[in-house]
């Protein structure tokens, strides 16, 4: 395992994952996203190229398995819902929330750890 590539490739998930949830969301939550709806639909262009090589570096970064990518990416992108969530749409985290962050958690440190 490469560590440099799974940390790397992970934080370039977290990033596409803020933009996705700001372009998905944004049009719900404020008019400004709403009138630059076309707009956020061509953010979609560069998103699609964070997640493809944030995938080409887990990828690498797990000796070509791809399985640990999928799952870190589903990871992170539940990570990011619930904060951004919490923070534009004081949503708290409840305990089934808190359950399921647990898990995903877990998720990570099994792909992370497990050899």
């Amino acid at each position: 395992m490469n560590y440099k590539h799974v940390i790397l490739g992970f934080f370039i998930f977290i990033i596409g994952q803020i933009l996705v949830w700001l372009q998905v969301n944004g049009p719900l939550l404020w008019p400004w996203a709403r009138e630059w709806r076309w707009g956020l639909l061509l953010l979609g262009i560069p998103i699609t190229w964070l997640f493809q090589e944030a995938t080409a570096l887990l990828v690498t970064g797990f000796d070509g398995n791809f399985w640990p990518s999928r799952f870190i990416s589903f990871t992170a992108g539940i990570i990011i819902f619930s904060i951004m969530t919490y923070l534009f749409k004081a949503e708290t985290i409840t305990i089934k929330t808190a359950l399921s962050l647990t898990l995903a958690f877990g998720i990570i440190m099994i792909q992370l750890f497990w050899k």
